[in-house]
């Protein structure tokens, strides 16, 4: 996935292709990589303690997986005056559906280039706008087949409020 013109999120999420029950699990990636700053060489690990996808080249070194793709009901709650859309997670269930998976299915996003850094002594987290610049990309090899939804985000706060192009190519 590339980040096109610089300063954007794109929200992924992988779910097994031999059954949508087995999905990325941000959970048990924490576990097994012992970290939450994942990058080249850590492994995004499923539900069931499968490995899914490998960071295989990163050169933004800035991602999140703890907060959740952005709804309409996370813009009536950080947007009050904004307007309300249905965000990553309308989008990502209406392209996952077709596939079996139903809007309680969809898990925490492995959110590429997205900036959250937590305070290591009151444990409260910050969405600050991407440090990435026009070209910066990550790239995962799957280690299994899958099932993939991927976004641009729409979220004010993580994307410096623009709303620019996430490019990805399937190899």
């Amino acid at each position: 996935m590339v980040d096109v013109e610089g300063q954007q999120v794109s929200d992924l999420l992988a779910f097994s292709s031999a059954d949508v029950r087995e999905v990325i699990s941000n959970g048990r990636t924490f576990d097994y990589e012992e970290s939450i700053k994942l990058t080249v060489g850590n492994t995004l690990w499923s539900n069931r303690s499968n490995p899914m996808l490998e960071i295989a080249s990163d050169s933004a070194g800035c991602h999140d997986f703890l907060l959740t793709p952005c709804s309409e009901a996370t813009f009536r709650h950080f947007y009050p005056d904004a307007t309300v859309h249905r965000g990553c997670f309308g989008n990502l269930a209406e392209a996952l559906g077709p596939f079996g998976i139903a809007p309680d299915a969809i898990p925490t996003a492995f959110n590429l280039f997205m900036n959250v850094p937590v305070d290591s002594e009151t444990g409260r987290l910050q969405v600050l706008p991407p440090p990435t610049r026009a070209g910066d990309h990550i790239e995962l090899e799957a280690k299994m087949d899958l099932i993939v939804g991927l976004t641009a985000c729409s979220a004010y706060a993580s994307n410096g409020g623009t709303f620019k192009p996430i490019a990805y190519e399937v190899l």
